[in-house]
């Protein structure tokens, strides 16, 4: 009988299902030891919400890396953690967010919220530069204490690529001022006697992260806690300018270096060469619209039109939390803690810097505005 052999094709699609399996089950390792931290991490942060989950994340993570050697079982399954888990949970997050909140937050909190923004992204490009302070370092600060803390970094270091120990001290610093804002903001506004609403605005546009402003604006009364979560809400928005603008910027950093690299192109005449030159410096339209901040509008969009039922929100937003404390936990499992004493005090004292500017330039702009 005549031994049929398979075709090179046949061979090459037996073998790409196979290798795919292959890639799936090395995650399992290092996914299930995530979201084990992850879990961990979510029952401390219920604990004690005003630090939260996530920071109890990247903490833990970052311990337990220090008695875990590199080149382990786990190590695909934290780098898919970091990295894709991470974009994941920015897609479910916004399932909790319609598009019409901005609309119902008013004209008058936009000039604070932009203001401050403002205040965040320059400050921390000039007074990082004048501290130097790396670059993506001080980004990540930047938008962490101007849009949202953790998830901000989150969803930037998606886009630019941030080193782990970059993205672990980033969210550090951002913690550390959390913590004092929740302590602080609520006693500063009693001795400035700041109205419900006008200290809700304060905590929704100065405060880094949502759980932050939750505690801080509750705390000072039911009023300022709605009104202060409805303005991070629609904060929380920014994310997407911001990283859009950021991925096209990265994009055309990345092909011009590819292009040094490659060498100087000599100086012809021919319509190839020039469209050689073209097509080298062409930026790809998925590094300049990311496919997790589709997924995102995507999400915002079903959840604006009523298409995602507002009995999910609680189990989706938790759902969401928890992927983005599996996602800091493999950032913080992928940390050195002695790559971190080398970035310095710097950083630290850049987030001390802009948190100030951006509390003082929001109490500001609400008194030139007319709703301090």
């Amino acid at each position: 009988m005549q031994e049929v052999t398979p075709s090179p094709q046949a061979e090459k699609h037996e073998a790409r299902p196979t290798s795919r399996r292959t890639a799936a089950l090395r995650l399992v390792p290092g996914l299930a030891f995530v979201a084990a931290i992850a879990a961990v991490a979510t029952f401390l942060g219920s604990l004690l919400p005003v630090i939260g989950g996530p920071v109890f994340g990247i903490v833990i993570g970052a311990i337990l890396a220090t008695f875990i050697p590199q080149g382990t079982v786990v190590d695909a399954g934290v780098t898919f953690a970091g990295k894709r888990v991470l974009q994941l949970s920015i897609v479910v997050l916004g399932t909790g967010l319609s598009l019409t909140q901005v609309l119902t937050v008013g004209v008058a909190s936009l000039p604070v919220m932009l203001g401050t923004l403002a205040v965040a992204l320059v400050g921390a490009w000039l007074v990082g530069k004048l501290l130097r302070v790396n670059g993506d370092i001080r980004t990540l600060i930047g938008v962490g204490t101007g849009i949202c803390g953790a998830s901000a970094i989150a969803a930037t270091t998606a886009v630019i690529g941030a080193a782990e120990a970059e993205v672990a001290y980033a969210i550090g610093t951002i913690f550390v001022f959390n913590i004092a804002a929740v302590l602080l903001f609520p006693v500063i506004g009693h001795l400035l006697g700041l109205s419900q609403h006008a200290f809700g605005l304060w905590a929704g546009t100065a405060i880094n992260d949502t759980s932050s402003v939750v505690a801080a604006a509750y705390t000072y009364g039911s009023t300022a806690g709605a009104y202060g979560v409805v303005v991070k809400l629609t904060r929380t928005l920014m994310i997407i300018p911001i990283s859009l603008a950021l991925a096209a910027v990265t994009a055309r950093r990345d092909a011009a270096a590819a292009s040094d690299v490659a060498g100087t192109p000599q100086l012809s005449t021919s319509p190839t060469a020039s469209t050689d030159v073209s097509a080298r410096r062409r930026v790809p339209w998925r590094r300049l619209v990311p496919l997790f901040i589709v997924g995102f509008l995507v999400a915002s969009a079903l959840d604006t039109f009523g298409l995602i039922p507002p009995t999910w929100h609680p189990a989706l937003g938790a759902v969401g939390t928890f992927f983005i404390t599996m996602a800091l936990s493999g950032i913080g499992l992928s940390t050195r803690l002695a790559t971190l004493k080398a970035a310095g005090h710097r950083p630290l004292l850049l987030g001390g810097i802009l948190w100030v500017l951006v509390a003082g330039a929001s109490l500001l702009l609400q008194w030139a505005t007319g709703t301090l």
